[in-house]
């Protein structure tokens, strides 16, 4: 992967802006049964370290969705635009379509294909993972 230029990104309202300086990983589609916070089938994202991150424009509801992690979104009009798990407090996942420019970044596989919805069908060729993939740097 290149060296990542900065990317910014926010709600769909605008009360939430952000930015990112570091360089993303982990760029999922994900099939959870968390996708209920998005009302989406998967949800797409990527990862970076906590010290890439910066929120430069309003207050993101932080949302604590599991006793493991907590979620983050405009209180205004509702986009989904973080989640942090307790177990990785070095590293946060960003909603890719919160990106201003959501093609700057291209998925790399599937996670949680076990709880793929039935009526999606995979055929992008990316690889599949039926849980969660190894952590960063692993």
């Amino acid at each position: 992967m290149s060296e990542v230029k900065e990317l910014g990104g926010g709600c769909l309202c605008g009360a939430i802006r952000y930015r990112v300086t570091a360089q993303p990983y982990h760029l999922t589609h994900c099939h959870c049964t968390c996708r209920r916070a998005s009302g989406a089938p998967f949800v797409t994202w990527f990862s970076v370290p906590t010290d890439g991150f910066f929120v430069t424009h309003g207050e993101p509801v932080r949302y604590r969705s599991s006793v493991a992690a907590v979620r983050s979104f405009c209180g205004r009009c509702g986009t989904q635009l973080t989640f942090q798990r307790d177990d990785a407090p070095s590293e946060v996942d960003i909603t890719a379509c919160s990106l201003d420019d959501p093609e700057a970044l291209t998925p790399e596989d599937h996670t949680f294909t076990r709880s793929r919805l039935t009526w999606i069908r995979l055929n992008d060729g990316l690889s599949e993972n039926p849980t969660i993939r190894e952590a960063h740097g692993s």
